[in-house]
């Protein structure tokens, strides 16, 4: 398949899917299933990085305003009843803190279950069950806006974030709304902190892996058979294919989730789940994939 084919494809399973609860790290391997890709080898490897960049950049495109907001109301709040910890963008830090810390210890197991398609349909599975039983659930919120947050609510959010990070197909935008459902949050709200949160999450866990690809440890690159990765016009081209592709459609997507949100819910998409995790598995017995 052309290069820029792929690269346009790519950037749309991307965007479509990474502010979605239904895992974009999970997609982008199925598609690699299906096409027969090699997105292990080092461009690609560092395509993937980028694209998922272009999807980061539509956060704050799109929340700009209140971005804003809560920077020129930054530490005492619209209220005035906040502090450093309880401010929006301190209790967005606090569970980045939360997640971050344990991620990089569990690093290792991590880029284990990366590789593993059994793996993201288990957690696909799973994932779109507890999201229905969420959902269904938890239909009186406490808290119905973001600047209501409170401490533990941002440190169990969180921490329930970590399974996203360990278990790929789990989701980073499933894990923190069904987290920040049970701790009380309407659906919008634990919507927005979700998003919120992905912007510092992925900023730093992408840009991490960005430098590992494009400046790999000798022993590390030797091992796992990488060439050096080198760029030429081409390459240029496909990658920003995938970058523009992906922001666009990702900051469409965002636009129209939370309008989604505020009137419908997540059953949907824990449906989706459920249905891709179930053929999933059964292409994977079938040795299908």
């Amino acid at each position: 398949m052309n290069d820029f084919l792929v690269s346009f494809l790519l950037g749309i399973v991307e965007g479509l899917t990474e502010f979605l609860p239904v895992s974009s790290t999970a997609h982008l391997r199925i598609v690699e299933a299906l096409f027969g890709l090699n997105l292990q080898d080092s461009f690609w490897k560092m395509y993937t990085i980028v694209i998922q960049l272009g999807a980061i950049l539509a956060l704050p495109v799109y929340f700009w305003s209140r971005i804003l907001t809560f920077l020129a109301t930054f530490p005492r709040g619209e209220r005035g009843d906040r502090n450093i910890l309880t401010h929006p963008l301190g209790l967005t830090f606090i569970a980045f803190v939360v997640t971050a810390g344990p991620a990089w210890l569990l690093k290792k197991q991590i880029g284990q279950n990366l590789e593993s398609l059994s793996v993201m349909a288990w957690a696909l599975l799973l994932g779109g069950i507890i999201m229905w039983i969420v959902d269904a659930v938890c239909t009186r919120p406490r808290t119905n806006h973001m600047e209501e947050m409170s401490l533990p609510q941002a440190i169990w959010i969180g921490a329930v974030q970590i399974l996203s990070a360990v278990f790929p197909g789990t989701s980073r935008s499933m894990s923190t709304i069904a987290a920040g459902q049970t701790a009380g949050l309407s659906r919008a709200a634990a919507l927005e902190f979700s998003f919120f949160l992905s912007m510092p999450t992925m900023v730093v866990a992408t840009g991490y892996d960005f430098l590992k690809t494009i400046r790999p440890h000798r022993d590390a690159a030797t091992e796992a058979g990488l060439a050096p990765l080198t760029m030429n016009s081409h390459n240029w081209i496909v990658v920003a294919i995938g970058f523009v592709v992906s922001f666009v459609v990702a900051l469409g997507v965002v636009a129209w989730f939370m309008r989604w949100v505020r009137a419908r819910g997540f059953a949907p998409f824990a449906l989706y789940r459920i249905v891709i995790g179930i053929a999933l598995l059964i292409a994977i017995a079938r040795g299908m994939l």
